[in-house]
């Protein structure tokens, strides 16, 4: 699933007239550079929740063929944060392990890796249900978010590390979830963490989470220089 419903409103005035993820950096949209890494992984049927601005995402991506994946849309009138996002679309998911990223982030993260994650989440029922990538803090998020310490999550005990918004969830820890209300995730991560149920992983590869016209003019710059290098 890629997550894009948000209204990206620190990425106004550009988010006003085009949505967050349709937003290009290296000449393509961010959401694409997400379709297009899921699709190398082999993960290629994706959900994508939609709200401000949907009908420019529908027609801008369609049914996916393009990519070669299949595309699901769960469009939500307001948006609906992320966890009430994620229940909302879960009749268009597949019960079991899921992954789960943003849309308006870019990285070189091989979704690959977290195959093997969720065949382990899927088989037995003692591995935890959920999975996240963590990455060094950011100076706009110096404080981080989770400790990550033998593999798990925890909120105290160590220095921190920010959510990369990748992971893998068992899609049943959402079933509960009231549908077509917003709910935030992270009452979920904390209650997750404190049932053990969340591992991690540090991830020190390329990464940026793009949210204000002076990030996407960075990772673009970037973007641009790292094709030029390689011509």
């Amino acid at each position: 699933m890629v997550l894009a419903a948000g209204r990206g409103e620190r990425m106004r005035p550009l988010s006003d007239t085009t949505p967050k993820p349709l937003l290009e950096a290296g000449g393509k949209p961010l959401i694409v550079w997400q379709i297009e890494a899921l699709a190398r992984a082999g993960l290629s049927d994706i959900v994508i929740n939609a709200s401000h601005g949907a009908l420019r995402l529908q027609d801008a991506l369609g049914d996916g063929a393009g990519f070669g994946v299949r595309l699901l849309w769960s469009i939500e009138p307001e948006p609906l944060e992320t966890a009430g996002g994620i229940a909302t679309a879960l009749p268009l998911l597949p019960d079991g392990p899921i992954v789960i990223v943003s849309g308006d982030i870019w990285t070189s993260f091989d979704y690959a890796t977290l195959l093997p994650r969720a065949t382990a989440m899927a088989s037995d029922r003692a591995a935890p249900r959920v999975h996240l990538a963590m990455v060094p803090n950011p100076p706009y998020h110096a404080d981080g978010d989770f400790v990550l310490a033998d593999g798990m999550l925890a909120n105290s005990g160590g220095p921190r590390l920010t959510f990369a918004n990748i992971g893998v969830y068992d899609a049943r820890l959402f079933a509960s979830c009231p549908r077509n209300v917003k709910l935030r995730m992270l009452p979920l991560f904390n209650a997750w963490i404190a049932s053990g149920l969340a591992s991690g992983e540090r991830y020190d590869g390329a990464w940026a989470n793009v949210g204000t016209p002076d990030d996407l003019h960075a990772l673009d710059a970037q973007l641009r220089r790292d094709a030029r290098s390689c011509a």
